[in-house]
């Protein structure tokens, strides 16, 4: 059972379903239209879709794309700082896509296995135990409360996750001084297909292009959420406009501060991802900066590789009934221990832009980046090559088992060899 239909829950629901395991998707909303979610598709996600024989219908879908990332200098011009146009891959962009578009097509791919099973309007209330082990849960539906008994309950329902909650799993929180606010502005002029950092005494903004309209993520130092909203709109429209003069005649169409969503950016792991009987990925297991968008890549790259150590088992029936102790925990440790590295990586390398530049410049101590960042650049662009590759791939990528790919023909549900399918 896989609680929670987001990118990792998906995900990680399709590859079981291709393996041929019965897999159940809770999902708790009615649909996945909810704004302002990691929209970001990277390179390696590509490439697994590609992997998957998906990628033709992703590419249909309404999208626009980020080639590289620019910071502006001291002399006005702007000066990359990550090309991904540089990446040694098929897809040398990052694909900025309505998460529930994404989510959508892995639904629809899902649909289309015998073994797939996704439940909408199914909110997880709680776990059930038996003799100390998790066996399934407890959900509110439509039809009204229920009960269902799972192998293995694995959660994937995000940074406030009920299952991680009623698991009492160990968790270090990592400190943050800096929250978000998200909005978009419509305009009518084609953006470039860059991020747009600016920075200036106080406060950081990004613009991501998008189609039709700029989404922009807004940070500002932590607890002042109700300091912003009574600045009033006209206030927050005159900086927004000061920091990014490509939208000055734009912004007005940001009506009110109730379009102007705010994220309260936490950033954690768990010690212990797993107990008997539950496992936790995605954010439920790490919650992510939002800096570099990568924790959509290392959600769906922890679902990816959470399915192919666990196939094997669960189609050998070895998590059933009551398993060996010893077998269980060495199974779920051996997946911890696989994406542990890139997630502490990664944390890290957020951790030290939060440090370096983001705190340092809400203290008001940095207004403009330095120009020796710029003539680095200029004098060696391949180093452009390395912060695209950090976000833009990620540590310790994952790819599609070999029993989960299909071709682009492939549309039809195939039986799933089970042989060959290692644990």
């Amino acid at each position: 059972m896989v609680v929670g239909g987001g990118p990792a829950g998906m995900v990680l629901g399709l590859l079981l379903a291709r393996a041929g395991v019965q897999v159940t998707v809770l999902e708790k909303h009615a649909d996945f239209l909810r704004d302002f979610r990691g929209d970001t598709v990277h390179p390696s996600t590509m490439t697994l879709l590609d992997d998957l024989g998906l990628f033709e219908r992703f590419d249909a879908l309404p999208h626009s794309k980020i080639r590289r990332a620019q910071l502006p200098a001291s002399d006005g011009t702007q000066v990359t700082v990550a090309d991904f146009g540089r990446l040694p891959l098929r897809h040398k962009y990052i694909a900025m896509v309505p998460q529930w578009d994404f989510l959508d097509l892995l639904a629809d791919a899902g649909q289309e296995e015998p073994t797939f099973d996704l439940r909408m309007e199914h909110e997880v209330t709680g776990v059930v135990r038996r003799d100390g082990r998790v066996v399934g849960v407890d959900y509110d539906a439509p039809q009204g409360p229920s009960r269902m008994l799972a192998d293995l309950v694995i959660a994937c329902d995000g940074r406030w996750s009920v299952v991680r909650q009623a698991s009492s799993l160990p968790s270090r929180e990592l400190p943050v001084r800096f929250d978000t606010w998200w909005f978009r502005v419509p305009t009518s002029h084609a953006l470039p297909e860059t991020l747009l950092p600016r920075i200036g005494k106080g406060r950081v903004l990004i613009g991501i292009p998008r189609n039709g309209y700029a989404q922009i993520a807004y940070l500002g130092p932590k607890g002042t959420d109700q300091q912003l909203r009574a600045a009033g709109i006209e206030s927050f429209r005159a900086e927004i406009a000061a920091a990014l003069p490509e939208l000055a005649d734009d912004v007005q169409r940001v009506d009110s501060m109730d379009d102007v969503k705010h994220l309260d950016v936490r950033v954690d792991r768990l010690r212990r991802w797993h107990d008997r009987g539950v496992l936790c990925i995605g954010d439920a297991a790490h919650a992510m900066s939002p800096v570099g968008g990568v924790g959509v890549n290392l959600a769906v790259q922890d679902g990816v590789a959470a399915a192919r150590l666990l196939a094997g088992p669960l189609l050998r029936g070895d998590l059933a009934g009551t398993p060996s102790l010893a077998r269980e925990g060495a199974l779920l440790r051996r997946i911890q221990r696989r994406r542990t590295l890139p997630t502490v990586v990664t944390q890290t390398m957020q951790r030290i832009m939060h440090a370096q530049l983001i705190d340092r410049v809400l203290d008001g101590r940095i207004t403009q980046i330095s120009p020796r960042l710029p003539d680095l650049v200029r004098r060696v662009p391949l180093l452009t090559v390395v912060p695209a590759f950090l976000v833009g791939v990620g540590v310790r990528p994952e790819r599609a088992p070999r029993w989960a790919r299909r071709t682009a023909s492939a549309h039809q549900p195939r039986t799933p060899l089970r042989q060959g399918i290692s644990s």
